[in-house]
């Protein structure tokens, strides 16, 4: 089978590979869904996917294009509400949501809001916050798949939507946010980061095959930590790129990008 794959395969795949047997995770429609259903047919048939909207732990037969889709609850174990899910994330329960946004910063705060320095006359406005920032609040693990451009890598953001470490260091469990809750990877077509335990700064874990440190700092406008190990992206297997490209989006809606 062709082993050649594409930045969405790739950053996919990666995400799929986060998420162990056994885990739950809050997905949305897209990128998200299709890694949480991968994870599902390969490593993980135990993982517990729920939406936002009240589906708990669907056997998605095909791909939801929203998170109210009757997919998304069918086979479940649950139709429930908005409002029920936001309260097993407040518990403590949900392991892992998935976010983006227009901008993230070095501390993994996510704007979703707006473009600009002038709220009520942006220079762009989007959806906000959604589910967003309760998800990103309460659950244990954020992880962000995103395109790296300087753009969305923002030095800093034109406006917190999504809490992440807010200005590094404690300041997230000081401004009252569960300790041990918040960023956890970001994703992109460069390279997998994570933040530094200590100040929370971002810093790169893994490069992908072909791209290579100037790659990561020509696509932020802020210096993201480049230790002395990290890691090369290990590449998705045939079998892996089969199964998304036969069952979990044969249409390639979402990997055809």
């Amino acid at each position: 089978m062709e082993t050649t794959y594409n930045p969405m395969e790739l950053m996919i795949t990666i995400a799929a590979r986060n998420l162990e047997d056994g885990a739950m995770v809050v997905v949305g429609t897209g990128v998200p869904v299709a890694a949480a259903m991968l994870a599902q047919m390969t490593d993980s048939p135990n993982l517990t996917i729920m939406f936002e909207a009240g589906g708990i732990a669907p056997l998605l037969p095909t791909m939801p294009i929203s998170v109210g889709d009757s997919r998304t609850t069918y086979k479940g174990l649950k139709a429930t509400s908005m409002a029920e899910i936001m309260e097993l994330c407040q518990a403590g329960v949900v392991d892992y949501c998935f976010l983006g946004g227009a901008q993230i910063d070095k501390y993994g705060n996510l704007n979703s809001t707006l473009i600009g320095d002038n709220y009520d006359k942006p220079k762009t406005r989007f959806p906000g916050s959604g589910g967003a920032n309760d998800l990103a609040s309460l659950c244990w693990r954020t992880m962000v798949v995103t395109p790296q451009n300087p753009k969305r890598f923002a030095n800093k953001v034109d406006f917190i939507t999504t809490p992440g470490f807010l200005e590094g260091g404690t300041s997230r469990v000081d401004a009252g946010l569960p300790a041990n809750t918040g960023p956890y990877k970001v994703i992109t077509d460069i390279g997998v980061y994570g933040y530094h335990p200590e100040s929370k700064a971002m810093i790169l874990l893994s490069l992908h095959p072909g791209k290579t440190i100037d790659d990561v700092k020509a696509n932020a406008e802020f210096d993201i930590i480049i230790p002395d190990n990290y890691e090369t992206t290990v590449e998705p297997s045939a079998e892996e790129l089969r199964i998304l490209r036969e069952k979990v989006d044969p249409a390639g809606v979402i990997i055809g990008r």
